[in-house]
């Protein structure tokens, strides 16, 4: 296939994820998948239900491991989220309430990325390497537990053709701005619900 063939391909499969994210095909409208069994996390944004939802629509557990704290960059920086495998295009929801704090592009970091700030302001949610944002989000906005964040992608320093959620936490004092939080690792946060399905 040449340049132009998988240029199209690329888009096609782009505009497929993104009709998936938007248009509601009846089966899942209910309530979106919970990960926790009613087992509080320990976060003062927890949804009200004290549960997180999975940030990924559509992927089984073998596409989450524990990459906190993995070297990268050549061991030049740290690992600060946990990376889940995705076909391009998989939609991305909000992994608990919040208030969409800031919408980011970083051409060498995340690409394209969402900070969302959890009610209490103690909490921020980090969702990078998107291929597009879901087009009701903007920053102020709020968004519960399952609504659309965007697409996964492959944007930033994620390398081509390696689309995932890279999905981080971090703690963050109330009156500190959208970039000042210090990363903790949401694997266990995510993986404890992995046990009590």
């Amino acid at each position: 296939m040449n340049r132009i063939g998988w240029a199209f391909l690329g888009i096609f499969v782009l505009a497929g994820g993104l009709v998936v994210l938007l248009v509601d095909f009846g089966g899942s409208s209910a309530r979106p998948v919970r990960i926790f069994a009613n087992t509080p996390i320990g976060l003062a944004d927890r949804p009200p239900s004290g549960q997180l939802v999975l940030p990924v629509r559509g992927v089984g557990w073998s596409s989450i491991r524990d990459s906190f704290g993995d070297a990268r960059g050549g061991g030049e920086r740290h690992h600060t989220g946990v990376d889940i495998m995705a076909p391009a295009g998989a939609p991305v929801v909000a992994a608990a309430a919040g208030t969409v704090e800031k919408l980011f592009y970083s051409k060498g970091g995340g690409g394209v990325t969402a900070y969302v700030r959890s009610p209490d302001r103690r909490v921020s949610y980090y969702y990078a390497h998107l291929a597009a944002y879901a087009p009701t989000l903007r920053e102020g906005g709020r968004v519960r537990a399952g609504d659309p964040i965007g697409a996964v992608g492959d944007t930033g320093n994620a390398g081509a053709g390696n689309f995932h959620l890279h999905f981080g936490i971090e703690q963050i004092a109330p009156g500190d701005p959208w970039y000042r939080g210090r990363a903790i690792n949401p694997y266990p946060l995510l993986a404890r619900g992995r046990a009590e399905r």
